[in-house]
């Protein structure tokens, strides 16, 4: 009897192998293949107005509920999105107001749609407004708007809250600018009211924390107002003690917005005494920093989970599930 032994070391046969090296092969160039045609459908997607929310509905999370296009003020563009937990998904107590970027000049909240599905699907009730652009308006009229998106947030969703439900401010380049300057400069929300309380907390994603914008052919124009006091439009000069926590994220690969201003803006929070955390992602661009809150993207870079993690300190969960506590389309939600 003949008897055929198998080499336990050696594994698989030869040809097996070749075969599955194959395949990953094949599966490698395929990946490549979906990498360079979803780059340039975002391409295309932030060059674009009309296939701005394009990349939002390809990679949207289920069971978001969004209400949109709430007025907060008269203007055309003072509008705002909310995105609401789905059901059986805990939610967290604090909100999340997101501004976006676009060099104070172009953008629209349906661009960033896939951000508040993100946060959303993590149990954050998220608001997205729109605000006035240049040149339509120049600084600070886009400060103003987004002050009022606040205090519209900050009574719909915490008045009556004992205590109130915490309101975190976030925003990516543009918006992270303007993100900032809200929460270290208190006059803006001052003028809202005395009953609107400042923000828990700042997370800024590549924001131009400490660049003077009149310096710049780009944003010269839309800073028109300060060329004389520029330091007004620059968040880091009213970084003082009683600064809220902050979380500051960057993409080290980043060729807009230099990496030098989330180190700064963290230098100077730090020195005041600030809780400040900061995270730089290598190989990370100003774009891919907030791509990669979105589901194809999450594999580059930990900016979800970091995110999630610092802003699910404030106020903790709010111990119910999403469309029990708070009713989709209620102005103000019971505490």
């Amino acid at each position: 009897m003949l008897e055929h032994h198998t080499n336990p070391v050696a594994g698989a046969p030869p040809r097996r192998d070749k075969r599955a090296r194959s395949a990953l092969h094949a599966v490698a160039k395929l990946a490549a293949a979906f990498a360079v045609v979803l780059a340039a459908m975002v391409a295309i997607m932030y060059s674009r107005p009309e296939t701005l929310n394009l990349y939002s509905r390809l990679v949207g999370e289920p069971g978001i509920t969004v209400e949109m296009s709430r007025a907060y003020g008269q203007g055309p563009r003072q509008t705002l999105d909310i995105y609401r937990p789905p059901s059986g998904v805990a939610w967290r107590d604090a909100i999340i107001l997101f501004l976006y970027g676009g060099s104070w000049s172009s953008g629209d909240k349906s661009m960033y749609a896939f951000v508040g599905q993100a946060l959303a699907a993590r149990g954050f009730t998220t608001v997205i407004p729109d605000y006035r652009l240049y040149p339509q308006a120049q600084f600070p009229a886009f400060i103003d708007d987004v002050a009022a998106a606040y205090a519209w947030t900050a009574r719909t969703f915490t008045q009556g809250c004992t205590p109130p439900r915490p309101i975190i401010i976030a925003g990516h380049s543009a918006g992270g600018h303007m993100a900032a300057l809200l929460a270290l400069d208190r006059s803006y929300i001052a003028r809202q009211g005395t009953d609107i309380f400042p923000p828990a907390a700042l997370i800024g994603l590549a924001g131009p924390y400490t660049f003077e914008p009149t310096t710049w052919p780009s944003t010269r124009a839309a800073f028109a107002s300060v060329a004389a006091t520029p330091d007004i439009a620059r968040p880091v000069t009213f970084v003082a003690n009683g600064a809220p926590p902050a979380l500051l994220l960057h993409g080290a690969a980043d060729t807009l917005v230099n990496l030098k201003n989330t180190r700064e803006l963290a230098a100077a929070l730090t020195a005041v005494g600030a809780p400040v955390e900061t995270a730089e992602y290598p190989g990370i661009g100003h774009i891919g920093l907030v791509l990669s809150l979105s589901r194809p993207f999450r594999w580059r870079a930990g900016t979800l989970d970091k995110l999630v993690e610092f802003a699910g300190r404030f106020g903790g969960a709010a111990g119910g599930k999403a469309g029990q506590l708070e009713r989709v389309l209620q102005p103000s939600p019971p505490c």
